[in-house]
């Protein structure tokens, strides 16, 4: 299967995946989980590339999950379709390889909860947010009701779960949901400096710290500082002591 929806670019390390759909606003459907799911296997095997980035054609990062095809689904479809939607993210959320959300536009619905399944978002000053789900008589379905409470709190989760408010990039940047906000012209020009910055570190550390921080952030406190200890001792003897012996001989270290 070759990719409809989605398209990709590699260049410099960096595989930039854009969501083309402009005319159905990058609206999730069936086969844009198939191919998502394709896409993240495939990335996950390229050893050429190190930083994932997602975005949106066209005025939306994603608006929503497709009402279309959803519209006349029974509840036990409407439960599977959730489900893939979960896995897909899951999948995303779980790639050793960093992964950055290039938010172009609307992220609403299932769009911003694919946004929520990168480790972190870079938003255009123009993008906007929300749950718009209850408007609908519905619930979210790809994890919001989970990962939102987790990235900013059981209040603001509640807020934007239970009113429906879209809100602005700025807006989100203060709650925690997005980490920057750059102008429309300066948005994949800085998501890929960002991007080249995590090439420049330790290949091994950037996976470890993404691993430990996302098992670590799902146990107690006591085990989560175990983790860390166990793979804190991993880079010893080989990339942790290049990078040690380069910063003492004041040199670039050679990953």
């Amino acid at each position: 299967m070759g990719y409809e929806i989605l398209k990709l670019d590699v260049a410099e390390g960096i595989a930039t995946v854009t969501n083309c759909r402009p005319k159905a606003m990058n609206a999730l459907n069936s086969q844009f989980f198939r191919e998502m799911d394709k896409m993240t296997a495939e990335i996950k095997a390229r050893d050429d590339v190190k930083v994932m980035i997602v975005t949106g054609e066209g005025k939306a990062f994603a608006a929503g999950a497709d009402i279309a095809e959803m519209v006349d689904m029974p509840p036990e479809h409407a439960r599977e379709f959730s489900k893939t939607g979960q896995n897909t993210f899951r999948s995303l959320e779980l790639l050793e390889k960093p992964v950055i959300a290039a938010v172009n536009g609307f992220a609403l619905g299932g769009g911003c909860e694919f946004a929520l399944a990168c480790d972190f978002r870079i938003a255009s000053s123009k993008a906007k947010f929300g749950q718009p789900e209850v408007n609908l008589g519905l619930i979210p379905g790809y994890a919001a009701t989970q990962r939102l409470p987790r990235l900013v709190g059981l209040g603001n989760a509640l807020y934007l779960l239970l009113t429906a408010d879209m809100i602005t990039a700025d807006q989100a940047l203060r709650m925690g949901l997005v980490q920057k906000v750059v102008e429309p012209e300066q948005l994949m020009d800085e998501v890929k400096k960002i991007a080249g910055n995590i090439i420049s570190k330790g290949p091994q550390a950037v996976r470890l710290v993404k691993k430990t921080a996302r098992e670590g952030f799902l146990m107690d406190f006591q085990k989560g500082c175990d983790l860390e200890s166990q793979h804190f001792g991993d880079p010893f003897g080989n990339e942790g002591a290049e990078g040690m012996r380069a910063f003492l001989e004041k040199r670039e270290p050679k990953w």
